[in-house]
């Protein structure tokens, strides 16, 4: 059963935001099986934030997806708030993911049909919010795009469509927020604000953040950092506070 009403505070010691318990995903092809992720576990509680990072093909991306319930494992488990994902239908998942989730991907993945406001108002749309115009006005101002809310994502720079991205990605104040290479198509000044930007929000929101990234001074931002290589953790650092 899905927790509702729980207060993000109280989650930090009732029970963990994230555990992920030997996840494993392999494919099957001509040239037989290929283990992509290979056994790999850890938890986070409620606020903490958490650096994922290696090489290109070391797995990030797919457990990522695994962990926001995006795709299935071959193995092991993951725990959402409470709630293990390979025990629900697509449906199911996809139900959590609006009510807990929120994104912000490399590529921005904004819908080129849509204004910048129309973006950001579609999850508030999805969970039938009353006020979704207005939260959406108040996220585009938040960000710095007041005077962006009727541009379309091909009439927006980069560093734009990523700041609506991330208007989007806080729109339905998720409990936990999944962002792959979020400055990785982004120059370096524009990175450095839209990263500014990112922890900002997050540490108001007070939202578990699972950053995979290639950057490892984006990476040291973050609480915690897990190596990866060909599939597996290999090393796993703890800031000291």
């Amino acid at each position: 059963m899905i927790l509702r009403g729980v207060d993000a505070y109280l989650l930090k010691y009732l029970s963990f935001m994230l555990e992920v318990k030997n996840l494993t995903k392999s494919y099957t092809g001509a040239a037989g099986e290929l283990t992509v992720l290979d056994r790999v576990s850890f938890s986070l509680a409620a606020g903490d934030t958490f650096s994922i990072v290696g090489p290109s093909g070391s797995g990030k991306t797919t457990l990522l997806g695994l962990c926001a319930g995006l795709d299935r494992a071959t193995a092991g488990s993951v725990w959402l708030n409470g709630v293990r994902l390979d025990e629900l239908n697509e449906d199911e998942r996809a139900a959590l993911r609006n009510r807990y989730v929120g994104f912000v991907f490399q590529n921005f993945q904004l819908i080129p049909t849509l204004t910048a406001l129309e973006n950001v108002m579609v999850p508030l749309e999805l969970r039938g919010e009353k006020n979704a115009r207005q939260r959406a006005i108040d996220l585009l101002e938040r960000v710095g795009l007041g005077a962006r809310h009727h541009h379309y994502p091909t009439q927006l720079s980069g560093g734009e469509q990523q700041r609506v991205c991330i208007a989007r990605a806080f729109s339905n104040e998720p409990l936990i927020l999944f962002a792959d290479e979020p400055t990785g198509n982004l120059d370096d000044d524009t990175g450095q604000k839209v990263e500014d930007l990112l922890f900002e929000l997050n540490r108001e929101a007070g939202t578990t953040l699972v950053l995979v990234t290639h950057d490892r001074e984006l990476a040291l931002k973050t609480d915690r950092i897990m190596e990866m290589r060909g599939g597996r953790v290999v090393e796993e650092v703890e800031k000291s506070h």
